[in-house]
């Protein structure tokens, strides 16, 4: 969806940058190295004697899911290949040495205990929360397609008139909404376009054009914890929540919305003061002109319709008895009956990013399925851990990590593992909220990562602008990510010891 937008440069730049810094041929002996690290400790934790785990009747088949688990762990921390890579890597990985119709000779189940489904595995690709994700790159594509998002960014943005702290509060607010909907490296890069000629009304002395480029990843970021499609670790989040098998909370779209919009919206207006403190503007008018119209023909008018009734529906969700899994399949059927979308169209879906969240499910899958997660919570005694250090901790790996690899990755990663943690301290958790707090909390977490350029991609874009040197965007990421984690796992405290969720 981005190549519609004429600031596709900046993402393909960064695209350039990653693939770069890791395949750059003086980095050859560093990925050799990476390799025969993951290759070591792979094959030692697949081979090694099982009464070494201390885990009380594991078999080879959990044994092996554990192995791939440190696999997939390593992988995405070391960032050998692309995550989405490491992903279809697991999910292969699980179908040939795990599952009832892997290789013969590895998989016969009076020695190595009780197989996967291959179907089961295979289905992750097929997950109901992948379908959330499809219909909201639909969605995307559909309103890019048309001019809808340009023609909207213009409506919302001229209420904000022309004086420079209200442009800067307009771009922060805007960008935020748009990240609840439309992917975060796509909103930053419709965003920074329009910004393009402000950048050239301000004076280079001054400090308003770093305050406006900062503005877009920091609203991008925080604007996508707003809706449980706003950022894939949402949604990871929301799978195991909603998971009918483990907790079945049933939470809804709208419920996200209710206590997570609002700490949106706090968050911005925080950042937006932040930013005119440290990037104050020197010039105090800045005349705005967005170039992009919207199409005026029947496909946009479906489009207008088709998002808006889209939306209602999944605020409305608990009202009219459908999930938002099966909302999202309805701009998927308009559109393609309608002819607003075509086979090409479906080719701009971020499939690297359905992939990756894949393979993530089929880690989860596998803990389960396996009896593996089942087996830890007897022989660990999860109930013992304080419940605030679980958070505390959870919150702070996924920080860190979601800083240096991708947050999608990283919730992949973790919600699995803290789900059967939270799911094996039951009760003990009730001091701090329950299970919802420690995943939301993480998923949170996730998004305040933003302190480098290679954080996310919209931090990158913004620093591809030259706007933005690294210790602006560490000191503005930094101060946003801990107010951000301090008043997300507030509320979320609250939310969960009222039991609001």
């Amino acid at each position: 969806m981005f190549n519609n937008y004429k600031g596709f440069h900046l993402v393909q730049s960064y695209h350039d940058v990653r693939f770069m810094r890791k395949y750059h041929p003086s980095n050859a002996f560093t990925r050799v190295v990476k390799i025969a690290i993951v290759a070591f400790v792979t094959l030692l934790l697949w081979n090694m004697p099982a009464e070494w785990y201390g885990i009380q009747n594991l078999t080879v088949i959990q044994q092996r899911i554990i192995a791939i688990f440190a696999f997939a762990t390593l992988m995405w921390v070391l960032e050998i290949v692309s995550s989405w890579a490491t992903s279809v890597g697991i999910i292969v990985l699980m179908l040939l040495f795990c599952t009832d119709s892997g290789i013969a000779p590895m998989v016969n189940e009076e020695e190595v205990g009780k197989l996967l489904s291959y179907k089961g595995v295979m289905a992750t690709f097929a997950d109901p929360v992948i379908m959330l994700f499809i219909g909201g790159f639909v969605l995307a594509i559909a309103a890019t397609k048309t001019g809808l998002d340009a023609q909207l960014a213009k409506v919302l943005l001229r209420p904000f008139g022309k004086r420079s702290e209200m442009v800067l509060l307009g771009f922060l607010l805007i960008t935020g909404l748009f990240s609840m909907f439309v992917s975060n490296t796509a909103t930053a890069a419709m965003m920074l376009t329009f910004l393009t000629p402000v950048f050239r009304q301000l004076p280079p002395e001054g400090k308003g054009r770093i305050a406006l480029a900062m503005s877009i990843p920091v609203a991008a970021n925080l604007g996508g914890m707003g809706t449980p499609i706003g950022t894939p670790p949402n949604t990871i989040a929301l799978k195991y929540l909603n998971d009918p098998e483990g907790l079945n909370l049933g939470l809804g779209f709208g419920q996200w919305m209710m206590f997570m919009v609002p700490l949106v919206i706090v968050l911005l207006l925080m950042s937006w003061r932040i930013l005119l403190k440290m990037f104050p503007f020197s010039q105090k008018t800045i005349e705005l002109h967005i170039d992009g119209e919207m199409k005026h023909d029947a496909h946009s008018y479906i489009v207008i319709v088709t998002f808006f009734v889209t939306v209602a529906l999944w605020l409305l969700d608990h009202l009219t008895g459908i999930n938002s899994y099966t909302v999202a399949m309805i701009p998927f059927m308009v559109f393609a009956l309608t002819g607003v979308i075509n086979k090409r169209d479906l080719e701009q879906i971020n499939w690297s990013v359905i992939w990756m969240v894949a393979g993530g499910f089929a880690l989860g899958y596998g803990l389960n399925a396996s009896g593996l997660a089942a087996n830890a919570v007897e022989s660990i005694p999860f109930g013992d851990f304080s419940p605030m250090l679980i958070l505390l901790l959870g919150g702070a790996i996924c920080y860190v990590l979601s800083n240096f690899i991708s947050n999608s990755a990283t919730a992949a990663l973790l919600m699995p593992i803290l789900a059967m943690v939270c799911g094996a301290m039951g009760d003990k958790l009730a001091p701090i909220g329950g299970t919802p707090t420690v995943l939301i909390g993480v998923a949170i977490a996730a998004s305040s990562a933003m302190i480098l350029p290679i954080s996310t991609p919209p931090n990158a874009l913004a620093y591809a602008t030259g706007y933005v040197q690294q210790k602006d965007m560490s000191r503005m990421g930094l101060i946003m990510g801990v107010i951000s984690m301090l008043l997300g796992f507030g509320l979320v405290y609250l939310m969960g010891i009222t039991h609001v969720i």
